[in-house]
């Protein structure tokens, strides 16, 4: 097993097979704590500063009920209007602070590389809860934790990515972390919203990548779609011309059992009507974050 204890998790390019892996088992431990809504004393004496500079609701929380679930603590702020930050401070000064206040932080911001800065400039480990167009590494865990809980593992499946491939953070970790295992990588987009070049190039160097002409679903295991990030976009009319729903009559396209996934919030593209098939993942898939978010935390800080 790695090295875990003061660990930052920025990435998934940082992250091999054995590392999911574990981070998975060690979740297992916590899923019924956390289903049960139990608490443990595993970090108790322990502070998580929760510093989120961008709008969220299920990383912010999960993390927030991982820390007290774990015993822990939690300081932090959701509006950077109230931080220091606001009044023009730096990331690294915030984190030379932040440092002092807490064991461990967990950030997001709407800047790319925002997260790395702040990990080079603290001493406590840092964990990226998401830095602009970039990445969302715990994201792909508990992603990949849904998969396999869902599927009974992972290797041999085929795996659909739809949406807004180009944007959406989650799609680049997940992609990444799936390519450590053995499945078929499906692409579909808009071809204005297609997944990174330079992503495709890195997953197609472990795992066959193929990228469909059209919404199918017949071969998929597991279907995993995202919403069109019209905050990304410099006119939130161009982001509509790229709206798309999954529907009930569009599910009967896909496997008896496959799973639907989708990271929240959904907009429009998944149909209310589909949360009454036994195939729709995306409830439990948020509820798994708070596991893994409980064993990320028990790992880097050495427990």
């Amino acid at each position: 097993m790695a090295n875990w204890k003061g660990r930052d998790v920025i990435t998934m390019r940082e992250f091999d097979r054995k590392d999911i892996d574990e981070v998975h088992r060690r979740a297992d431990a916590y899923y019924d704590v956390a289903k049960h809504k139990r608490q443990l004393d595993v970090l108790r004496g322990k502070v998580m500063a929760s510093l989120f500079f961008e709008p969220s609701t299920r990383t912010q929380m999960s993390f927030d009920t991982a820390m007290e679930r774990l015993g822990g603590q939690r300081i932090g702020f959701t509006d950077p209007q109230k931080s220091s930050v606001f009044k023009g401070e730096t990331i690294a000064d915030t984190m030379k602070m932040m440092e002092e206040y807490a064991d461990v932080v967990v950030m997001r911001h709407p800047n790319e590389g925002a997260a790395r800065i702040a990990a080079e400039a603290s001493s406590v480990p840092v964990i990226s809860g998401g830095d602009g167009t970039n990445q969302h590494p715990t994201q792909a865990l508990l992603d990949t934790y849904t998969i396999r809980r869902a599927k009974k593992g992972i290797d041999g499946l085929t795996v659909l990515l739809l949406g807004d491939l180009r944007y959406g953070r989650t799609i680049k970790s997940l992609a990444m972390a799936l390519s450590h295992y053995d499945v078929k990588l499906q692409l579909y987009s808009p071809p204005q919203l297609k997944l990174a070049p330079f992503v495709v190039d890195e997953v197609r160097q472990r795992i066959k990548v193929q990228e469909l002409n059209s919404m199918d679903f017949a071969h998929a295991d597991v279907i995993y779609a995202t919403r069109v990030q019209k905050e990304r976009f410099p006119d939130e009319e161009e982001a509509r011309k790229y709206a798309y729903v999954i529907d009930a009559e569009k599910m009967r396209e896909a496997k008896r059992d496959a799973i639907l996934m989708h990271p929240l919030p959904r907009i429009k593209e998944i149909a209310a009507e589909v949360d009454a098939d036994p195939r729709a993942a995306y409830f439990e898939q948020a509820f798994n974050g708070v596991p893994v978010r409980m064993a990320l935390l028990a790992l880097v800080l050495g427990k």
